[in-house]
């Protein structure tokens, strides 16, 4: 179960350059939708931050438990999970059946304004509808009987969403993050009875489960689960999707014009993801052969750091990885989109100008015409000539010079 979100949630948190067709402006697809998705970047600020915050939240929940009743929280936590979790499941159902059988429907759009500032758009289609209502329905199950199935369902479901919306700035940033949260494991597990408590009395799909006893039961006895806790799949999880980030650049750097979604060799993310089944595996043992809760990243931690950089230093590229940030790319959007308002901008000014320069000339031979007509009707006349410079017309005044000439005959 660890594994499948982390799997899926690496290669969907790859985003290639989108490269539009005529066609493909022309139709509004949801495929659109799917690019225009938001994700959060973990800094190495975050990342240092990460286990004191995390700290306080888990020792603010042992104390909750342990000074209120621990049902009425659980409803309350019941009720807020049970809304992200239909969130959370929708966006999976729709990323499996989009996936699997390669569906693109026509998108509906909707956009949320106040006096006529833009609040928030957003966009669905008919597969959105559907899954949202499977979601519904396997909630209210969930809400009702507390099956252990629907918990790992929903817990799967977060974190797929959270690996594939959650990214680490560079390998710097993730080294840091599973370092600290290294001794933060080991701390709240081994010294404190915080982390084991929190887990067992917060009855939410925070967790996968596992019973340990199939079958054997006597009637009287009820299912005892191990457990491992989605902080264990996401925040590894994370760092396995980096390393394959990191392929994806290597290959388009090799390959820049490379067709979308076309297959890229993943060195980075094969060997990190290797480690992290086996760190896994050795937890596992451990705890069973102890008899005693393990921290999982007292295992995983070491596994992910130490496989990209053996990796890194195998294939000749420790600098490459260090150097890997995923911000530039962002920075280097952002600069090519202000780049392309600013042409754009400009463009327009031009446009304006032209359209300006025009009308004046036009205004101009029209008075030249006019005077033209005008001088004809005389015997002794004199006629205009009207010289226009560029200077004159971007100032808006016009030079008139006059000369009398006698016409005879």
């Amino acid at each position: 179960m660890a594994v499948v979100p982390i799997y899926y949630g690496s290669f969907a948190s790859v985003k290639w350059t989108k490269k539009n067709t005529p066609k493909q402006k022309i139709s509004d697809t949801d495929s659109s939708s799917e690019e225009e998705s938001s994700f959060e970047s973990l800094s190495t600020e975050d990342a240092y931050m990460f286990p004191i915050f995390g700290s306080v939240v888990l020792f603010s929940l042992y104390l909750v438990f342990k000074l209120l009743d621990k049902e009425y929280v659980n409803y309350l936590v019941t009720g807020y999970f049970a809304f992200l979790g239909v969130i959370a499941l929708t966006n999976v159902g729709v990323h499996i059946i989009k996936n699997g059988s390669g569906l693109r429907l026509d998108a509906y759009k909707f956009v949320l304004t106040k006096k006529s500032k833009e609040i928030y758009k957003g966009t669905f289609t008919v597969i959105h509808l559907v899954t949202l209502f499977v979601s519904l329905l396997l909630t209210a199950y969930y809400v009702v009987t507390k099956n252990w199935i629907a918990s790992n369902i929903f817990g799967l479901a977060f974190a797929f969403n959270a690996i594939q919306m959650l990214s680490i700035d560079s390998f710097k940033t993730g080294m840091i993050l599973l370092s600290g949260l290294f001794f933060y494991d080991i701390f709240w597990v081994f010294g404190t009875e915080v982390m084991v408590t929190v887990a067992k009395s917060f009855d939410a799909p925070i967790k996968v489960v596992w019973p340990k006893q199939w079958f054997g039961l006597l009637p009287d006895e009820t299912l005892q689960f191990t457990m491992l806790g989605l902080g264990d799949i996401v925040i590894p999880g994370i760092y396995v999707a980096l390393c394959l980030r990191f392929d994806h650049s290597l290959y388009l750097k090799k390959n820049p014009n490379a067709k979308k979604y076309s297959s890229f060799p993943t060195p980075y993310f094969n060997t990190c993801f290797t480690a992290y089944i086996l760190g896994l595996i050795t937890t596992i043992v451990i705890m069973h052969t102890f008899k005693a809760a393990q921290p999982a990243l007292l295992y995983l931690s070491p596994a992910c750091i130490l496989s990209v950089l053996v990796t890194g230093i195998v294939k000749n590229q420790l600098k490459e990885v260090f150097n890997y940030t995923a911000e530039d790319s962002e920075e280097q959007k952002k600069k090519k989109d202000s780049v392309k308002k600013m042409v754009s901008s400009d463009s327009e000014k031009d446009d304006g100008q032209t359209k300006q320069k025009k009308t004046r000339k036009t205004e101009v031979s029209d008075n030249i015409d006019v005077v033209g007509a005008s001088g004809g009707a005389h015997t002794t006349e004199e006629e205009d000539y009207v010289e226009v410079s560029t200077s004159s017309l971007s100032s808006g005044k016009k030079k008139k010079k006059k000369s009398s000439k006698k016409k005879t005959g």
